[in-house]
């Protein structure tokens, strides 16, 4: 019996774009400035936006965001119990190059099942920024 494995295509560069200005335009739409942050599976910046509007933090939490989204290949927003005292990921080592941060606003995005990147919204409330990132994924995937 032979195994196949079937190639997966990777996150873009145009599919980046799309998911940025996806993320953009539901925060528009509720009023919010964000920055967003996408990353392919490697974690090597594919595409960045912030909002002029936004304070300059975002950037550094949308991108942080989408990298503990891939890292630990899961939603932030279904993180943030686990880091918790007790919870799975408490003692977590941080000696990665770069911090974790479990708010919600990073997700992951898959095609056919597999990773291929992530992507982070910061600069609304946590799941305003949730939601901006999953309305961005629906587009591409």
């Amino acid at each position: 019996m032979t195994s196949t494995t079937v190639a997966v295509d990777p996150l873009t560069i145009q599919d980046a774009e799309v998911l940025v200005s996806a993320a953009h335009r539901a925060a528009e739409a509720a009023g919010v400035t964000v920055s967003v942050t996408v990353l392919d599976a490697g974690g090597h910046l594919l595409a960045f936006r912030r909002d002029d509007r936004a304070v300059l933090i975002s950037g550094e939490t949308s991108t942080r965001k989408a990298y503990t989204a891939l890292q630990l290949n899961s939603a932030t927003r279904e993180l943030v119990d686990a880091v918790q005292p007790g919870g799975l990921f408490h003692t977590l080592p941080t000696a990665l190059d770069r911090p974790l941060l479990f708010i919600a606003g990073g997700v992951p995005v898959r095609r056919d099942g597999r990773l291929i990147g992530a992507i982070g919204v910061g600069g609304g409330a946590p799941e305003q920024d949730h939601d901006f990132a999953v309305a961005a994924v629906e587009t591409v995937v």
